[in-house]
């Protein structure tokens, strides 16, 4: 049995999208696939392989109690993180809880993923493996991700869809829209990976001590979801970029990232995500590359290349 989810871009909405705002959000040609294979012995036989096909996390369970046996990890890849199997661990319980048959038979199961995208992208590692592991258990992603990493979801609708969507949490339900985002503009956007992988829920945490009352800023963001949809000209698409950017700023009290690291560019970026780190997206022309490569920044793609 083979699964495969997508990875994630945020392109409007970060923050915001926790609280209901409208977000506008594009599955990536990058993803994650798991795949299983039946074994006699009950145990799991878990191996994580990143995009150059490096296995940076091995792990063994006895089956069916789930007890972690056994684990070796490549700590120098992963900053030394000794709780990668915990933490695997962990979101195989629940997903135990959420369907109890799930490795629950006599036999056990040999178990690989593979990454096509450098896992510090940030481009959805969580949420692929979350996606991917719920399809196997035939259970509700979204209900695994609350009871694990947490987040507003529109990373799982993402590894689901094969276009972008609008994306809106309600108190009560998920709503999820296929759209047709597709500017005439797309030859001029890139997507500037900042050398350095957010922790989300650090970003979080300043978001919810600082947001205070968000009705009318929950609003302004679903508009400019909206406008960003609609939008035909680049220079308009900017003016929606900077906007949001002022927005999300003013709330968790940080510069933009323009204002931060590129004052002098030509274009105009947007952070993508927890700001500070991960990919932002930067309007701009041939000359971009080069100018984020002199500035340090090596990974520069083009907005078709990335975006599924």
């Amino acid at each position: 049995m083979k699964y495969y989810s997508r990875g994630k871009l945020l392109l409007s909405g970060e923050y915001f999208v926790l609280d209901g705002a409208k977000s506008l959000a594009v599955p990536t040609k990058f993803g994650q696939d798991l795949v299983v294979e039946p074994i006699n012995e009950p145990q799991l036989i878990w191996q994580s392989f990143s995009d150059k096909g490096e296995c940076w996390l091995e792990a063994i369970f006895d089956l069916p109690k789930l007890r972690l046996v056994n684990a070796t990890y490549n700590s120098g890849k992963d900053g030394g993180k000794d709780t990668l199997a915990e933490n695997l661990n962990e979101i195989l319980r629940e997903t135990r809880k959420l369907n109890p048959e799930f490795l629950n038979s006599k036999g056990g199961f040999l178990v690989k993923t593979n990454l096509d995208f450098p896992k510090n992208w940030g481009l959805g590692t969580s949420s692929t493996l979350i996606n991917n592991i719920s399809n196997w258990a035939m259970i509700n992603p979204y209900k695994l991700l609350e009871n694990t990493f947490g987040g507003s979801g529109y990373d799982i609708a993402c590894a689901q869809h094969q276009s972008p969507i609008f994306f809106t949490k309600h108190t009560t339900e998920i709503v999820v829209e296929e759209v047709n985002f597709n500017p005439t503009f797309s030859n001029q956007l890139y997507f500037v990976y900042l050398n350095k992988k957010q922790n989300s829920r650090e970003g979080i945490e300043r978001y919810k001590k600082l947001k205070g009352n968000l009705t009318l800023e929950i609003e302004q963001i679903s508009e400019l979801s909206e406008a960003f949809l609609t939008c035909e000209k680049l220079s308009d698409f900017e003016k929606l970029m900077k906007e949001h950017e002022q927005i999300v700023s003013k709330t968790i009290q940080l510069m933009p990232i323009q204002s931060e690291l590129f004052p002098d560019y030509f274009g105009q970026t947007k952070s993508l995500g927890a700001w500070g780190g991960d990919f932002i997206l930067a309007t701009g022309n041939e000359d971009s590359p080069n100018y984020f490569n002199q500035k340090g920044f090596s990974t520069v793609i083009p907005y078709q290349k990335m975006v599924l």
